[in-house]
């Protein structure tokens, strides 16, 4: 395992807790913080002025420490955007990748318009590209090329925020670019949860599927845009983790924990079989679920293991689909010792 010097560690925790408090700054500096108890649970929102006789409150996002410190530090913040800057290609020097210019375009954008306050994921290789800086390891650079973009979020967060973005999620993207366009649904030519230009980039919008199987698209209010439906995605982006994408000052997303995103990778690799483009795919989801394995055995062991638990808990169907991709990423990365030493470490 190949880890990264302790300051280098230390320079990505500060750009995340930075760039994510700076998110913050759009909140009027005459409102208020204040917390909602949701099932059991405490969340942050934010009360503005009266503006026109009309209040708003905002969703800020669940409570936390790091929370906390970004709602204490709101009113006394300085604008730190050219020190970030330092410290993004400062990250990039030391071989941290970020993401391409237009995924980085498109995360500054909706990280402005409040995505990801309102609790969207990026999953996906975006979001691999920056565990290297969470878990202060290096990860293989072949994993992290992509030319796509995947956001997910609950359905049941995205209606219980009780907030929304200002205008639709394809007037965020066409503000990147006007090229933009929706590919409409086939069953429903109103609806689309696909955003592309031309065939070289796409954003997909995602939710799990928590129903009986349907190729139905699900509205997600708060993003207002609509989401395709998927099995498996509950266990990856449950508990997301704050992250930075290395882009211009540093953009604050969600993504989710390296060891969800390690056994989802296995899980999903088995389901691309259907051509050779998502065969590809397949191979290079054991690459990056090996990638992560590696290190998460030595790293966070006991954490690794309870997902491991709760992953075949849930079923046979579950448990022959990791099992299966296992032994498949013998092959894949050629080294069995990968494998034995997961095996070792859940057991």
């Amino acid at each position: 395992m190949d880890r990264l010097p302790l300051p280098i560690q230390t320079m990505f925790a500060e750009l995340v807790e930075r760039a994510h408090a700076g998110q913050l700054s759009d909140f009027e500096p005459n409102g208020r913080f204040y917390t909602k108890t949701v099932n059991g649970r405490d969340y942050w929102y934010f009360r503005g002025p009266m503006e026109q006789g009309v209040r708003r409150d905002r969703y800020v996002g669940p409570d936390s420490p790091e929370l906390q410190a970004s709602v204490r530090q709101h009113k006394v913040a300085k604008d730190d955007y050219k020190e970030r800057r330092q410290l993004v290609i400062a990250l990039d020097r030391v071989g941290i990748r970020g993401p391409d210019a237009r995924t980085g375009k498109v995360l500054e954008a909706l990280a402005r318009a409040g995505v990801f306050r309102m609790r969207a994921v990026v999953v996906g290789t975006t979001a691999f590209q920056t565990y290297p800086g969470l878990l202060g390891v290096k990860l293989s650079n072949a994993n992290t090329i992509t030319d796509d973009l995947d956001i997910a979020q609950f359905r049941t967060i995205s209606i219980a925020v009780d907030d929304a973005v200002d205008v639709p999620f394809l007037d965020i993207l066409r503000g990147v670019s006007p090229e933009f366009e929706p590919i409409m649904d086939a069953f429903d030519r109103g609806s689309a949860s696909r955003f592309a230009i031309g065939t070289s980039y796409r954003v997909d919008i995602l939710t799990p599927n928590q129903g009986p199987d349907s190729d139905d698209l699900v509205p997600l209010p708060s993003l207002r845009t609509d989401a395709q439906a998927l099995r498996y995605l509950d266990f990856l982006i449950y508990r997301e983790t704050r992250s930075v994408a290395l882009y211009g000052h540093g953009v604050p997303i969600n993504v989710p924990a390296p060891e969800r995103y390690a056994l989802h990778k296995l899980i999903v690799s088995r389901l691309r079989l259907s051509t050779a483009e998502s065969q590809a795919k397949a191979r290079k989801d054991l690459r990056q679920a090996a990638d992560l394995i590696r290190v998460l055995v030595e790293l966070r062991p006991y954490e690794l293991k309870d997902l491991w638990q709760e992953l075949t808990e849930r079923g046979p169907k579950w448990r022959q689909t990791a099992q299966e991709a296992l032994a498949l990423m013998d092959s894949e990365t050629g080294d069995p010792s990968i494998r034995e030493s997961f095996e070792l470490a859940v057991r």
